[in-house]
């Protein structure tokens, strides 16, 4: 299970604003599905992947997570959270619902999961779905992080904010936002490489 790149894709997503895309989703533009298809699709299928561990499964529940997004995009609110890690929470959900209904253990709680499609429960995604030597890993690369750096991926991951918003909040020039995000992904790349390759 290889998670550490798709996280470090989603975060280089997330730099990019999701707003336009969002807004032609709720006008269900099929171009706009291709699109948000062609931008979290791999990282995507690696969130099911790790959880289903059949790559043809995989596909399928991907398929399932974007037809569920398309499906729901007119409720979906950007001010409470960004658009990749709301596909990832669709994605994880789903997966885990497999495992349950194909294990023959679904109970009421997997029901409850549509509940939980909601970005701002992906915080808890490094502690289901990463196994433990991989967050191991990329805590031991995020302390090396500066405090700024290691700032912005923490708001981009779990708080799913764009740089824009990252701007605001830290009362810093976008510029500076997009230097330290770019910095502070390279320092991850490098550093997780390293330990993966170890």
């Amino acid at each position: 299970m290889i998670l550490l790149p798709g996280l470090i894709l989603a975060l280089e997503l997330s730099e990019t604003n999701d707003e336009v895309l969002v807004r032609a989703l709720q006008r269900r533009e099929s171009q706009a599905m291709a699109d948000s298809y062609d931008r979290f699709g791999r990282v995507v299928f690696s969130v099911v992947l790790g959880v289903v561990r059949d790559r043809v499964i995989a596909e399928d529940l991907t398929q399932e997570t974007f037809l569920r997004a398309w499906n729901r995009a007119a409720g979906f609110d950007a001010v409470k959270g960004a658009l990749g890690p709301w596909l990832l929470a669709i994605a994880r959900n789903r997966a885990i619902d497999h495992v349950r209904s194909v294990s023959g253990r679904m109970d009421r709680n997997s029901f409850e999961f549509d509940a939980r499609e909601h970005p701002s429960l992906f915080v808890d995604m490094e502690r289901e779905v990463i196994n433990k030597d991989h967050a191991r890993v990329l805590r031991g690369a995020m302390a090396k992080l500066n405090q700024n750096h290691r700032q912005v991926i923490e708001l981009a991951y779990y708080e799913g904010l764009s740089q824009s918003e990252m701007a605001e909040r830290l009362s810093q020039p976008l510029g500076t936002i997009k230097t330290w995000v770019r910095a502070a992904l390279k320092t991850l790349r490098d550093e997780i490489g390293q330990e993966l390759a170890a």
